[in-house]
């Protein structure tokens, strides 16, 4: 298994054996090396990854990890962890071991990034991505253990504090846009069914229900790389019905009329951009005085304090039926207030839910 020169093409190339995953012994050639260095080190490194030697640098598994996710996550996920990876964890760990990575390394790293400032959400986070690489070594490749672990981690999984508008609030936010029909409306759909900005960008016609006045959430619009990509929603749960009111289906209705190529069911709805309700927010917020707050953070009064999810099996088999009921009760200091779904409500979810919103 050494490198040669190959005479027709003028690279080198080297020949090796190898053990596949089903265990056969395989025979291949690889081409193309500008020099019998560069051919040598390519076949050194993937022995070592073939035959789970952990005495490989971190920055080389990095590769490796990347290639068993691309097939088994969605092409933003990977875009994520690959920025995190990218710019948080290889600048310190790259030109490591493996296995010489160990805990002390780890919780030297954790301080550094607990020195730059970063939230504690986002430490948890460039915490959990690192652990994870570890995980996937342990697990697939025969690594002994995880540092990580033996580490601890860092900061916290959860905000202390969430930020939200009132009832009041959103009402004067929302007066300050109505000039422009496309930003009032997705505010009222963010605000109203906390439904989250990529399945509010990816809604059709065919996921409006007039009848039954209800809105099937099934997918998830993104931009990467300067396309227009459709996925499925976050979580296998995030597929629901939700049911609105008749004021938030009155205007919705209007709006649907209005938007060209709507009686094509399969027709987006809000051809928008994340980084145009941003300003839309921003110009909302300046002009009506109230706090600002992020496009998430509208789901918040919901998602925290007052949904309820109803799992409900359909009659037809393998298909469930999630129905999710938003409520908004407000105290009179304006926070959201818990309650009780009645259970009847599942019963009638072929129905229109009728004062779901007081």
């Amino acid at each position: 298994m050494k490198a040669e020169k190959d005479q027709k093409a003028g690279k080198w190339l080297v020949q090796y054996r190898y053990t596949d995953w089903q265990g056969n012994r395989k025979k291949s050639t690889k081409r193309g090396f500008a020099t019998k260095r560069e051919a040598e080190e390519w076949l050194r490194q993937f022995l070592l990854s073939n035959s789970c030697d952990f005495n490989m640098k971190f920055e080389k598994f990095i590769d490796l990890y990347f290639e068993d996710c691309e097939t088994r996550l969605k092409k933003n996920t990977i875009r994520t962890k690959k920025y995190i990876v990218d710019l948080k964890i290889t600048p310190y760990f790259g030109q490591l071991k493996m296995n010489e990575i160990i805990a002390v390394n780890i919780r030297s790293w954790q301080n550094l990034m607990m020195k730059k400032g970063y939230s504690q959400t986002y430490l948890k986070t460039l915490n959990n991505q690192l652990s994870a690489i570890f995980n996937h070594a342990v697990r697939l490749y025969g690594l002994k253990y995880n540092p990580c672990r033996k580490a601890g981690s860092m900061s916290k999984s959860k905000a202390e504090e969430m930020s939200f508008w009132t009832k009041e609030e959103f009402k004067r936010f929302i007066d300050a846009i109505m000039d422009k029909q496309v930003s009032y409306m997705s505010f009222m759909l963010l605000y109203w069914t906390g439904i989250r900005l990529g399945e509010l960008l990816a809604l059709t016609a065919g996921d409006i229900d007039f009848e039954k006045k209800t809105i099937s959430i099934n997918k998830s619009y993104q931009r990467i790389d300067k396309e227009d990509v459709i996925t499925s929603p976050k979580t296998p749960k995030s597929k629901r019905l939700i049911c609105i009111p008749d004021f938030l289906m009155i205007d919705l209705k209007d709006y649907v009329c209005s938007v060209y190529g709507s009686e094509n069911s399969d027709c987006r709805l809000f051809y928008i951009t994340k980084s145009y309700l941003e300003h839309e927010i921003a110009r909302g917020v300046k002009k009506s005085g109230v706090k600002k707050i992020r496009i998430h953070d509208l789901r918040h009064p919901y998602i925290k304090h007052t949904t309820k999810n109803i799992i409900l099996k359909s009659r037809k088999p393998k298909l469930p039926i999630i129905l999710i009921v938003w409520v908004s009760c407000f105290l009179h200091d304006g926070r959201p207030k818990r309650f009780k779904v009645n259970a009847a409500l599942a019963r009638q979810h072929s129905r229109p839910c009728r004062n779901s919103l007081k």
